[in-house]
């Protein structure tokens, strides 16, 4: 056996050997790198629809959950604020909701809502993304005598009312929008997606 035929065999070896620890080594970097590309589980999330459950939101009060990265809130009205709503009707933009793009279907009636009682809202002014602060108080003095309950963005002073619906001479142009949504229980909303209702 001469020395030129084992010099090679280990030369091939060595040469195989190595290119296999490379192709395994070049694996450890490419996977986490491609990996990198992929939209993360917080990402693919954030587009996702949530659940809400209601069953402990008292009534005149509101709750905020977070889709698509914006706030979505959920209020619990009473009767003498659904009632209120009909009071102020002449002094709405959009009393009637017929800007379609503002709500789905279901929602395009005087209380902006599936369920009268809950009502679902992007919490997002429609003038330039603010967002309002909640205002359920009745005729405060900052607000006026004639203010029954709403939503004040303190940016530009746009005015809505318990159900989202803007106030004539602000300068938000349209209601605030109802995000699709549907209840599973009588008590848990799924925001994000139309589907069944309970």
């Amino acid at each position: 056996m001469s020395t030129d035929s084992v010099n090679n065999g280990k030369r091939r070896f060595l040469v195989a050997s190595t290119s296999v620890v490379g192709a395994v080594g070049v694996g450890f970097v490419a996977v986490p790198f491609l990996a990198s590309w992929m939209p993360s589980e917080r990402a693919k999330n954030a587009g996702a629809p949530i659940e809400a459950d209601v069953s402990r939101l008292e009534e005149g009060r509101m709750m905020t959950v977070e889709w698509q990265s914006k706030p979505v809130w959920i209020v619990r009205r009473s009767e003498k604020t659904l009632a209120n709503l009909e009071e102020s009707t002449d002094q709405l933009r959009d009393p009637a909701s017929e800007n379609v793009d503002q709500q789905p279907e279901y929602a395009q009636n005087m209380y902006r809502s599936i369920k009268p009682e809950f009502l679902v809202l992007v919490g997002i002014c429609t003038h330039l993304g603010c967002s309002p602060t909640f205002r359920p108080d009745i005729a405060p003095a900052d607000l006026g005598e004639d203010w029954l309950g709403g939503f004040f963005c303190p940016c530009h002073s746009s005015k809505f009312d318990m159900a989202g619906r803007v106030y004539s001479g602000v300068p938000a142009p349209t209601n605030l929008v109802v995000p699709p949504h549907y209840y599973v229980t009588d008590t848990t909303i799924i925001v994000g997606k139309e589907g069944g209702n309970a």
